[in-house]
């Protein structure tokens, strides 16, 4: 079972490992996977977040222990992983 917990302060690995295909304020093709989202500020946090502008699949996305891990580099590792699985 997958448990919700808080975002890590300073990781963004959701932001950075995976692909995004909708438009994104300033990525209006998207986000290719391993880019960072042109919408994270310096301290990694989204500039848009709880706007209407977000995209859905942020929004939507929550995180868990299974996908945050331990640490930032084991989010990086198990996303960048999932995006390779589900590549069409």
């Amino acid at each position: 079972m997958t448990s919700t917990h808080a975002c890590r302060p300073a990781c963004a690995a959701c932001c950075i490992a995976p692909s995004i295909s909708s438009p994104i304020p300033g990525m209006p093709n998207g986000k290719p996977a391993g880019i960072p989202c042109i919408q994270l500020d310096d301290a990694l946090q989204c500039k848009i977040f709880g706007k209407p502008e977000r995209p859905g699949c942020c929004s939507g996305l929550q995180p868990s222990l299974e996908m945050c891990g331990n640490h930032r580099e084991e989010a990086l590792i198990w996303l960048s992983q999932l995006e390779d699985l589900t590549k069409p």
